[in-house]
């Protein structure tokens, strides 16, 4: 197609699009094929594709061996199996945390006053040691923000808040305002404790602040945890709020005026005057999970040295042993994540018949549930150098109840793929969904992050109404739409999250073929995506 006017032309200039990237379409995706690869995903038979679990290795042996009959390129090297090293972890009875504060012995229970684990990789860990609090744990010089101030925490267990300094009259947009950031995740507060030589770290949980209540941490500490081999704390775990006042008011000190102290520049850390004696006993078990990847080889002699990635996660919470017998055990997981892997086999398929000029790189990263480790592993160790991968486009839990008006793109704006996004669903008789707040932390909470936070402009393609709020335009009964997206917050994490055979995946599809068509863009433009100035997480020259 030719760009007729001069406005397109000039927007074609301003978003790194040349002419004929619209001239060499993507091909269309195949909805049939979408079911087909969806159905199955999230059958029984792969017994919620579970990390570690029988179930995850029938999903790796189908997702290459669909890869391979489409006619993916295999890893230099050759197989579609990329190896992730990781630990699995499971807390056992005999473990405890004892505080010593103020003259004063406090035993907190597990899974009511306190959650907690391993991520050293040792089987028993015991020790005392003192705690700090260190406000919200976050060292943000770009912010001009710095909790440590310089203080030495090796050796000591850092109380954190979660979420990041909140904004004030003077600075309404300090930490992004009300939104969240990198800094405000706990994965950044344990890692940041970890890179500090701290004995561990314990976040102090309120259902506000992590955006999630009580239960959600509970839950996850109660089961066998992930983790990359050998990158962790000796303990690290969560506080329920109840517990945290009575050990601070132990200690002789007020929560909340700490809490508020916390939200000053000028705060450095206290000294609890509180010890704590800790005594993890843990099961570990090293797992050998594999990302699939397969490959289409770009057109163009020197473009083809760089890559789009598409991703998506193939994991979910497979079976759970500890349900009640009776019980529905299997974490299907149909929408999150057995479509996302589906759109990307039928996307695969379709890129095959119609290579672009730069390499296209289809990425099924494991472990995502379990904090991201399949797409941290492929960052490491990337097909093509990150320097040369112009854009991670990542799908995680489609629309399964119909065709829309508009497509969300959350995090686009960080970068000029928002600009190519609008050209691309232009095109599409489509326009992108208004960008709101991300009061969640959506986005450092998919597979496209670590792509990000490595220097690659990258986002998850989707809408916010996958969290649930319904904003959403559909192009048929806009209310029972909406209401059944709002219903599927029930399932998300749940058994219930199940395939259904009447789910009208045109609004799938459609989505589908979105993402292949603003890779393509990207593909077949001259010049790689930028960031925009200030928005940029890592360090990778481009």
């Amino acid at each position: 197609m030719r760009l007729r006017s001069p406005i397109h032309a000039a927007a074609c200039a301003a978003f790194s699009l040349s002419c004929s990237a619209f001239a060499q379409e993507a091909p269309a995706v195949s909805e049939a094929a979408l079911r087909a690869h969806l159905s199955f995903l999230a059958d029984d038979l792969l017994e919620g594709r579970g990390t570690g679990q029988r179930g995850g290795a029938l999903t790796v042996r189908y997702l290459e061996t669909q890869a391979a009959a489409l006619g993916l390129k295999p890893m230099p090297g050759g197989g579609y199996r990329q190896k992730v090293a990781i630990e699995g972890t499971r807390l056992l009875p005999g473990s405890a945390v004892s505080f010593e504060a103020g003259g004063k012995r406090l035993d907190p229970k597990i899974g009511e006053g306190i959650v907690f684990g391993t991520a050293s990789g040792q089987t028993d860990v015991a020790f005392d040691a003192p705690l700090v609090f260190v406000g919200y744990g976050v060292s943000a010089p770009e912010e001009k923000w710095d909790d440590y101030k310089g203080v030495d925490v090796k050796g000591k267990i850092l109380v954190m808040m979660v979420n990041d300094p909140q904004p004030t009259g003077e600075e309404p947009q300090r930490f992004a305002g009300k939104a969240y950031t990198w800094y405000g995740r706990w994965l950044y507060k344990f890692e940041e404790a970890v890179r500090r030589g701290a004995a561990g770290a314990l976040l102090i949980h309120t259902t506000p602040s992590a955006s999630y209540a009580w239960s959600v941490p509970a839950n996850s500490f109660s089961h066998e945890r992930f983790h990359l081999a050998g990158q962790g704390n000796r303990i690290e775990g969560w506080l329920h709020e109840d517990m945290a006042r009575m050990l601070f008011a132990s200690a002789g000190f007020d929560l909340d005026q700490l809490r508020a102290r916390a939200e000053r520049r000028d705060f450095s850390p206290v000294d609890l005057k509180t010890r704590a004696r800790v005594a993890v006993k843990s099961a570990i078990r090293q797992v050998e999970e594999y990302n699939v990847v397969g490959i289409v080889p770009g057109t163009d002699p020197k473009l083809k040295e760089q890559a789009v990635v598409y991703s998506a996660h193939w994991d979910h919470f497979g079976i759970d042993q500890n349900l009640p017998e009776g019980h529905d055990r299997i974490f299907n997981g149909a929408v999150d994540n057995a479509t996302g892997s589906a759109a990307l086999l039928a996307m695969a398929a379709e890129a095959v018949r119609k290579p672009a000029r730069r390499t296209q790189v289809f990425l099924w990263p494991a472990a995502e549930e379990q904090g991201l480790l399949g797409s941290a592993g492929y960052v490491a160790n990337p097909v093509v150098p990150l320097s040369k991968t112009a854009a991670d486009l990542n799908l995680d839990s489609l629309n399964f109840v119909g065709r829309t008006r508009d497509i969300g793109v959350p995090g686009a704006e960080r970068s000029s793929l928002y600009g190519t996004a609008a050209q691309v669903a232009k095109k599409m008789g489509l326009k992108l969904a208004p960008t709101i707040p991300d009061l969640s932390g959506a986005y450092f909470r998919a597979d496209h992050f670590n792509f990000a936070k490595a220097g690659v402009p990258a986002f998850n393609v989707g809408s916010a109404v996958f969290s649930g709020d319904g904003h959403f335009t559909f192009e048929h009964d806009q209310a029972h739409a909406s209401a059944a997206m709002v219903g599927y917050k029930g399932d998300y994490h749940q058994v219930t999250d199940e395939y259904h055979a009447d789910w009208d995946l045109s609004g799938m599809t459609q989505q589908a073929q979105f993402t292949l068509n603003l890779g393509y863009a990207v593909a077949n433009a001259p010049a790689m995506p930028t960031w925009k100035a200030g928005d940029a997480f890592g360090s990778v020259k481009r």
